[in-house]
């Protein structure tokens, strides 16, 4: 491309985590910018991002070095405590009572002596009047807020509408040509007279006007969409208990006293206390910059807002909320710095300041060409040394011609398109289920050529339900009588209702329902469907420590004190790694035996038999301790004996099969990067397309002890990855961008994090997704459904469409107004197209042109071509042939009308030159509304494809049709211009009509290479010619 070839290196940005030297590089070389304000509006404030930033370290610093500190001084003191020698003075729980800052003061120092002298948390529960078992009740909560405080920290107000308008009147040239207005109004007034001599500054500032009223709108607009998605990624619900029952609730209605459940990839939602939990692990690196994760209990038990779970499960009072928190006051210091641009507004940046000075040089050069021609004729005329205010006036129209033509020159719209079309698209993703975090994820998901998905509740809809069960020797159906031996029957319920993290609860009108995974919710409706009581179970077994399932261990234990104090340890997870820590079974008659080598591969067999019908497939095993169980002992890890293996049936999604098509038809290579079992996982690849018949499916295992160049020679090979930890997921991720491929993944578990920070675009699942994995995410897909991922591309490729539409509309108004302007003040001595005229004219080709062709819905055409390589070119050969043969097409008319219109048209009497500027003004503005609806389509012949279903554009192109209607009929006294007659105007409209068949023959001649290339090698932007209408 001709323009793009002098950009230099600071116009090509990284389009994930660039770094601030690339950022402030091109800002710098952007010098050629009317109105910096607007311009800058949505990219990123590096100084006061930088100024921040250093204040939230110095925050970090401050809380790192005063929470070790008050660390140490606790071991000292309970050093001393312990020899006896140290006495304080207790509090007392009233002092607690309605006094929220010395609760936050409580937490926030860690004063543990303080929290042990009221009783622990039972006290502080006491102090803040609520039940540890039966939390808030829903009729305090307003009480609460008024008296502690509501969870939410002080944000930056939102602008107001006038503000917008403000902004907008920053341009440079439209200051310019305010100044220029008033003058003229002065000095016409002078010499005309009132009302004569205000019209013409008169008619400079309406046209003023109107462009500020419309670019503000359109801004205002923008910010509300913006404004709306930021609620949306706010949006954290937690779990807690109200009224005696479990619920979820929005972080931002917690109050003091709520119970919160706390589980793995949780943010901690306040400031707390602990209540109880097993194995809470606690990153507190977002508020201390301490990368070591923090042990939680009855020794340790202050909780920070704004921490991670780590590890483990645990359940917390809430004791601060919002301001009086630290994470509160640390969000306060992040102010909107606006986010990270894009690479597509970098490169238009970069685009717009090329053409702004070729622009600029025409401006000059008009103006000095109008410039001499008057002083030569008044030199003929033996009058230089008269001057009159006319000649005063004739100066400042030749000035406010060239201004104008600056103004329409420097195509400020081209890098606010991207912004205005990047916004749109987001708020259509939110209707379809996807809240796109990163503005330049949309435009990135666009090239993607590879999509690594998880399987459970992404390809399948996680509604999942035990279908066939092994247990006592033989395979049964779910859903038959189990008619289990009772010993079988009683340690078979104590394993599911013990070993779960999950629970069963009562609704308030009295149902019962499960709150959990959906794998463990699928595992304890089957122990209720048995006829086993949940509560009754749980209130008969003491749990005494639990080690809760994570992507590593990929299983969970417990170890539980039975009734009679025998200590009894359950496991629970993956089938293959529970069977290996199995020697015993339990066989037909109920009784425990040795598992022999054939046994085992007997349940091996039956295993692989169940993954082979797409079941996911666990184990349940469990051991009885001899003796006393120590706590800080793990659970033991082998010796157990096998109760039975589960298979769980999750159907595939309604869709997927179709969209994994469209994936493949686009170009986009899907694959399954999946913890299940290898069996499982290839008959659901092959169920949905993934998986085909040459296809590699490989066990993470396998792929995780190859060596990096093996490695690197499969990753591309793989259509199915089973039984991968996150780690093998991250270095398939890293293996495919080394091969050029634009990678999306998508996660849910706090390990996924590093493979969603290093793909080219995350997804993290909205439904089933951890806060942690939502946090490196770009995108979170909301109802956890494949296809939205579909959705999320072909949005990202419409984006991509809809910005070249608008830059080959652009360009080609550009180049028309510039060369029509110029040629005529060298020959002729005048610019046909005035100052307010050109004004108009700059608003249909940029605010109204970015409305109308940045915001077209996307069509299914789009997934049948490849995906853009990010090298490509971004204004193709294609749009260069048909912006050249427009131009062409449209000087021609324009020239052969303004040098010998006036004969064409038989245009005589003192209103000839009128009219004739006033019919060339009219065909210009049809030229560029029919070639408006001719950048539809760059490169199909038919235009009008799905017209109907984008209403803003055909709001445009009425208003825009109407408005020159009463600019040319109605306002001529402001807009220079006469009435001109239908002749006149459907010979306007002809003329611009006819770019429609010329728009067809330029299609029809082929300029892009025609070579089909490979599915991973890069891919053809536009066809070669037209395609069958």
């Amino acid at each position: 491309m001709v323009v793009e070839r002098y950009l230099g290196d600071e116009f090509h940005v990284a389009p994930k985590r660039p770094s601030e030297e690339a950022l402030r590089n091109w800002r710098k070389a952007v010098w050629l910018v009317k109105n910096h304000r607007r311009r800058f509006r949505h990219v990123a404030n590096l100084d006061s991002r930088s100024i921040h930033k250093d204040r939230c370290l110095q925050i970090k610093e401050n809380l790192r070095v005063g929470f070790l500190t008050v660390r140490a001084a606790i071991r000292f003191l309970d050093g001393i405590i312990h020899f006896g020698n140290h006495h304080s003075e207790d509090a007392i729980v009233s002092d607690f009572h309605n006094n929220p800052g010395k609760l936050a003061s409580m937490v926030q120092k860690y004063h543990v002596k303080t929290l042990r002298s009221i009783d622990g948390v039972n006290g502080v529960a006491k102090a803040v009047q609520v039940s540890l078992d039966e939390g808030v009740k829903s009729t305090d909560l307003s009480t609460r807020q008024d008296t502690y405080g509501v969870n939410k920290y002080t944000e930056k107000p939102s602008k107001s509408f006038f503000m917008f308008v403000w902004e907008a009147l920053h341009d440079l040239t439209l200051i310019i040509l305010i100044i220029c207005s008033i003058v003229s109004i002065g000095v016409g007034l002078a010499t005309e007279g009132f009302p004569d001599g205000i019209y013409d500054g008169l008619g400079i500032l309406l046209s003023i006007l109107l462009v500020v009223t419309v670019t503000a709108v359109s801004d205002y607009k923008q910010s509300l969409q913006f404004k709306d998605l930021d609620k949306e990624k706010k949006k954290i619900l937690c779990h807690v208990t109200r009224d005696g029952l479990r619920k979820k609730v929005s972080i931002y209605e917690l109050v003091v006293g709520d119970v919160v459940h706390l589980s793995i990839g949780d943010q901690v939602p306040a400031d707390g206390i602990f209540i109880s939990g097993y194995s809470l692990l606690i990153d507190e690196s977002s508020l201390t910059g301490e990368t070591k994760a923090v042990h939680i209990n009855e020794e340790k038990p202050f909780l920070l807002g704004g921490s991670k779970v780590q590890d483990g499960s645990g359940k917390m009072l809430v004791a601060a909320v919002g301001m009086r928190t630290e994470w509160g006051k640390l969000m306060e210091t992040l102010s909107e710095e606006g986010e990270n641009e894009t690479p597509l507004q970098v490169k238009l940046n970069g685009v717009a300041t090329i053409i702004g000075k070729i622009g600029l040089v025409f401006a000059v050069l008009t103006f000095l060409v109008l410039t001499i021609r008057f002083l030569v004729e008044k030199g003929l005329r033996n009058e230089l040394s008269k001057w009159s205010s006319v000649d005063a006036l004739s100066m400042l129209d030749y000035f406010a011609t060239a201004v104008t033509i600056i103004v329409v020159a420097v195509p400020e719209g081209l890098p606010l398109a991207v912004t205005l079309s990047l916004a749109f698209a987001m708020k259509k993703l939110m209707d379809d289920k996807a809240l796109v975090r990163h503005l330049s994820a949309c435009e990135t998901m666009g090239s993607s050529t590879c999509i690594c998905t998880d399987k459970t509740g992404t390809l399948t809809t996680n509604h999942m339900v035990v279908d066939k069960i092994w247990v006592s020797g033989k395979t049964k159906n779910a859903k038959e009588s189990s008619n289990l031996p009772e010993n079988v029957s009683k340690v078979l319920l104590q394993c599911i209702f013990e070993c779960t993290g999950s629970e069963v609860v009562k609704e308030t009108n009295g149902k019962t329902s499960i709150l959990g995974t959906p794998t463990e919710s699928a595992i304890l409706e089957y122990g209720l469907l048995l006829g086993g009581d949940f509560g009754v179970v749980r209130s008969e077994i003491e749990l005494l420590k639990m080690e809760p399932f994570n992507s590593k261990k990929k299983m969970m234990s417990v170890i539980t004190a039975l009734p009679g104090g025998q200590k009894r340890a359950f496991c629970k997870g993956a089938s293959e790694i529970v069977l290996g820590k199995c020697d015993k079974i339990i066989d037909d008659g109920g009784e425990i035996i040795t598992m022999t080598e054939e046994k085992r591969r007997l349940i091996t067999k039956v295993i692989n038999e169940f993954a082979d019908n797409a079941l996911r497939t666990l184990c349940l095993a469990y051991i009885d301790v001899e003796g006393e169980f120590e706590m800080q002992k793990p659970i033991p890890a082998d010796g157990y004996t096998l109760i039975a293996v589960v298979g769980i049936k999750d159907p595939l999604r309604p869709g997927v099969k179709e969209a994994v098509e469209t994936c493949l038809a686009a170009g986009v290579t899907v694959r399954m990067v999946t913890g299940d079992n290898i069996n499982t996982a290839k008959a659901i690849a092959k169920e949905c397309g993934i998986l085909t018949d040459n296809g590699l499916a490989i066990e993470g295992p396998d792929f995780r002890s190859k060596t990096m160049a093996e490695k690197r020679e499969l990753a591309p090979q793989i259509q199915v990855m089973a039984r991968s930890s996150p780690t093998d997921k991250l270095e398939l991720v890293k293996h495919l961008r080394g091969w050029s491929e634009v990678v999306a993944v998508t996660g849910d578990g706090t390990n996924d994090a590093p493979a969603l920070h290093e793909s080219d675009i995350g997804f993290a699942m909205g439904i089933a997704g951890t806060e942690v994995a939502k946090e490196q995410a770009d995108v979170i897909v909301m109802d956890d459904d494949f296809a939205t991922i579909v959705k999320v591309a072909k949005w990202g490729r419409a984006v991509y469409i809809n910005i070249q539409k608008f830059v080959q509309f652009q360009l080609t108004v550009n180049i028309v107004a510039l060369m029509i302007n110029f040629v005529s003040a060298c020959i002729t001595g005048s610019a046909p197209l005035t100052a307010v005229q050109l004004l108009w004219v700059n608003l249909i080709m940029d605010t109204l042109g970015a409305l109308a062709l940045a915001t077209e819905p996307p069509n299914d055409g789009l997934m049948n071509r490849k995906p853009v390589k990010r090298t490509e070119s971004f204004i193709t050969k294609t749009m260069w042939r048909n912006i050249i043969g427009q131009s062409v097409y449209q000087m021609a008319v324009l020239f052969v009308l303004n040098f010998a219109g006036k004969h064409i048209l038989n245009l005589h009497g003192h209103n000839g030159t009128a009219a004739l500027n006033t019919f060339i003004f009219n065909t210009f503005v049809f030229c560029q509304v029919f070639n408006e609806i001719n950048s539809r389509d760059i490169d199909n012949i038919n235009i009008f494809r799905g017209m109907l279903s984008s209403w803003i554009f055909i709001a445009v192109m009425l208003s825009t049709v109407i408005f020159q209607v009463i600019i040319v009929e109605f306002l001529g006294t402001f807009a220079s211009t006469v009435p001109l007659n239908w002749e006149l105007w459907l010979l306007s409209i002809a003329i611009g009509f006819v770019s429609m068949p010329i728009a067809v023959v330029l299609k029809c001649i082929p300029v892009e290479n025609s070579i089909k290339q490979q599915h991973h090698d890069g891919y053809e932007i536009l066809p070669d010619g037209p395609e069958s209408v």
